[in-house]
């Protein structure tokens, strides 16, 4: 990567982390990073990359903290990002938040990540479950020719210790798809995506393989079987356990899994994707001083499944006042911060229809200006269902010992960004 120093930054320019990995960029060289971020930002040229002289400045930004990698060489650009990810993804599952504060309160902790994280520019050791058995949150160092180093570092398998023990051997997988949908005034679909991500959690003796069959498309085609209960995955990624090599010749998921929880895919289908929840919404405005809006929501799933926890703001004038609601089914919030008022559904049966109506007051003298109306978006759950048909076929543990392990399959779809415009 020949990366020579990972510093992060505050929004004000002071470096609350600097490193130098025996790198060729000096602290001096570092120090023009912020005031040429500024710049670039007032010039509305920023970019991923900034360069100032002989120096490459490669950052991410987090929260209100920019990370940022040096170099002044030819560097593998999309190496030096996924690193950079890879620490925020670290240092989070260390302090839960990352952020200037938990910077500042774990110094010693972080110094000894980037000792192990990185060594003269190359990455190392990068999977937090590792790090955390012999880095603790206490920030306890390491002392050389006394502490044991865990074998996972140079095994093979860096991402799994042995010896692990189990007396009830299990394995819980989710499927999680998230849909992406955005809808125009007149009903048309503009964006329609789903993003999904295959989760487990392993309770697994021993150093077990495990083989993962889903209804993929192209397995159903190379074994000669019909089309029309298979899905298309696009943008599959997966977790480093998974031999991409075995998938690549016979789209078998094969892996000797992490201990605990981890993610082992992700996927993205762009498919036409029918409104789960769709939305129909009136505004009536009466004399210059009061304003009824109307909101229809009717569940466009099956009747058999129920989405939990739907919440539909809606937007609503940025004047209006003397909120008076009422629902068929929930309850409705209004919340003047954001001008929306929010109806809240705990349970939504497939088929069902709802309304909610809200009454508000408005000024006397009617703004000459005309609002833009932003969108309604809509937030819900529904268990045991997904939208792209996915499925898992089968999971088969093999393992030395010759133990049985059963696998517990969950199937959950969520909105991901979900909006419908409104006239």
């Amino acid at each position: 990567m020949s990366a020579s120093a990972v510093f992060v930054l505050d929004l004000k320019g002071k470096p609350l982390i600097s490193r130098n990995y025996k790198g060729d960029a000096s602290m001096a060289e570092i120090d023009h990073f912020m005031p040429l971020l500024m710049q670039k930002e007032e010039e509305g040229a920023l970019t991923p990359l900034l360069t100032h002289g002989k120096v490459h400045f490669l950052w991410i930004k987090h929260t209100n903290l920019y990370l940022v990698a040096t170099t002044m060489k030819n560097a593998n650009a999309s190496l030096v990002y996924s690193f950079l990810y890879k620490v925020v993804e670290v240092f989070s599952e260390y302090f839960k938040e990352l952020e200037e504060e938990s910077i500042r309160d774990n110094f010693v902790v972080i110094y000894e990540l980037l000792d192990e994280l990185m060594d003269f520019g190359f990455p190392q050791t990068t999977d937090s479950k590792i790090l955390q058995e012999y880095i603790t949150q206490q920030g306890n160092k390491l002392e050389t020719g006394k502490s044991h180093v865990p074998p996972t570092v140079t095994n093979a398998v860096s991402w799994r210790s042995e010896g692990i023990k189990y007396k009830k051997n299990e394995v819980f997988i989710d499927v999680i798809e998230s849909v992406n949908l955005l809808v125009n005034t007149n009903g048309s679909v503009l964006l329609s995506e789903i993003v999904g991500t295959i989760k487990l959690k392993t309770f697994l003796s021993g150093m077990p393989e495990l083989r993962l069959g889903l209804n993929d498309r192209m397995l159903f085609e190379l074994t000669g079987r019909g089309k029309n209960k298979s899905v298309e995955l696009e943008d599959v990624k997966f977790h480093q356990c998974v031999r991409l090599s075995r998938f690549d010749n016979d789209r078998t998921i094969s892996f000797i899994p992490p201990d605990g929880d981890f993610e082992l895919m992700s996927y993205r289908l762009n498919t036409q994707v029918k409104p789960l929840i769709w939305i129909e919404s009136v505004i009536e405005k009466f004399s210059h001083s009061r304003v009824e809006i109307m909101v229809k929501a009717k569940g466009q799933f099956k009747k058999q499944s129920v989405a939990n926890g739907v919440e539909i703001s809606v937007p609503v004038p940025s004047d209006a006042d003397s909120p008076k609601f009422k629902t068929s089914v929930g309850s409705a919030k209004y919340m003047p911060e954001k001008n929306i008022v929010i109806w809240s559904i705990k349970s939504f049966p497939g088929g069902k229809e709802f309304l909610m109506r809200a009454h508000f007051g408005l000024p006397s003298v009617e703004k000459e200006e005309v609002e833009g109306r932003p969108p309604i978006a809509v937030r819900f759950e529904i268990p045991y269902f997904t939208v792209s048909g996915i499925q898992v076929r089968y999971m088969k543990i093999i393992e030395k010992s010759g133990y049985q392990a059963l696998p517990w399959v969950r199937y959950i779809t969520q909105s991901g960004d979900y909006q419908l415009r409104t006239q």
